[in-house]
């Protein structure tokens, strides 16, 4: 926090613990010393209120909460970047017998710091187990149930936000229990994709090609690549839609559009893999308009070895899609 800040917060706070003693005693003073039967001249719904003081006790115990803010400000942090008398948190945690500091190298409590030593004490309990899983292959961890057991919970912390709960994706997020992948899914392209990350880029085509060129390759992606009908009266030409694919979109999708992964150029022979729809008019809001889409990378998140399970328990999901394949 820079030292504006600091004593900005530092300044509202002391100055709404002044402003609540000075709003306290000044009622106080101006009160009756006595009880009385007369009233405050109001009625709230047929309710009419004495016109008494405030009872000692609750005077009394506004003043020891006022106290009690002062010394826990003076004892702890809370104004700006005072860390508090006490020495709270000094370092990290002991590693052969020397101290270790925080990652902003100072002392004392705060969120901060208490979430590195919870991570610190989750790591020195769990990095063994973590680190024996990532001396084991990918193929091997996918068929051992308390392995997938651990890698299903790092995937519900971590993945289910995108890919949902059961990992079958949403608009926008692929699914992933199919055998369908647009950076390959083998077990060290599925690991690279959730170390690194990835960004998937679709440039709109609409300056380039117009909106018959849009409509056109459209056209061509459903009856020549999927295999689909058109909607009736569709004013279309897969054939001139072929030739621009030809040029515009065999770079990242293939010859025969079955996908480049080492682009991210998704299967269009697979229309259950388009995560932006499949429908006519959602092809051609794709192509006029481009899509953009991040992976965000785990590897400072996670670390290598619990993305080496989760990359597991991702491959596992599709085992089952696999085998039917292999089966055809």
């Amino acid at each position: 926090m820079s030292g504006f800040w600091s004593f900005y917060v530092s300044v509202l706070t002391l100055g709404t613990l002044v402003a609540l003693a000075w709003l306290l005693f000044s009622t106080r003073k101006g009160q009756r010393s006595e009880t009385t039967e007369q009233t405050v001249g109001h009625s709230f719904d047929g309710i009419e209120e004495y016109d008494n003081p405030l009872p000692q006790w609750w005077f009394g115990l506004f003043i020891a909460t006022i106290v009690f803010a002062l010394i826990y400000l003076v004892l702890y942090p809370g104004l700006g970047n005072w860390v508090g008398l006490l020495p709270g948190y000094e370092y990290l945690e002991q590693k052969d017998g020397k101290p270790v500091e925080f990652a902003n190298g100072k002392q004392g409590w705060t969120g901060a710091h208490e979430w590195e030593k919870e991570i610190a004490g989750a790591q020195a309990q769990y990095g063994p187990l973590f680190a024996r899983y990532a001396a084991t292959p990918i193929e091997e961890l996918a068929k051992d149930p308390q392995a997938l057991k651990t890698g299903a919970r790092l995937f519900a912390s971590n993945c289910s936000t995108c890919h949902g709960s059961d990992a079958k994706g949403a608009f926008g997020f692929p699914n992933l229990t199919d055998s369908i992948w647009r950076w390959g899914g083998d077990p060290q392209s599925i690991k690279a994709s959730i170390l690194g990350g990835r960004q998937a880029m679709m440039p709109g085509w609409l300056p380039v090609i117009q909106e018959q060129g849009v409509a056109d390759v459209s056209a061509y992606i459903v009856t020549q690549l999927n295999g689909r009908t058109l909607p009736e009266g569709t004013q279309a030409d897969p054939a001139n839609g072929a030739k621009i694919f030809a040029t515009t979109c065999m770079a990242c999708h293939g010859p025969q559009g079955k996908g480049v992964p080492i682009m991210g150029g998704p299967d269009l022979t697979q229309p259950q893999g388009f995560i932006y729809g499949s429908r006519f008019t959602q092809l051609q809001q794709t192509i006029r308009y481009g899509r953009q889409g991040q992976m965000p990378a785990q590897q400072l998140l996670q670390g290598n070895d619990r993305v080496h399970l989760l990359a597991a328990y991702v491959y596992s999901l599709s085992l089952g899609d696999r085998d039917d394949k292999a089966k055809e």
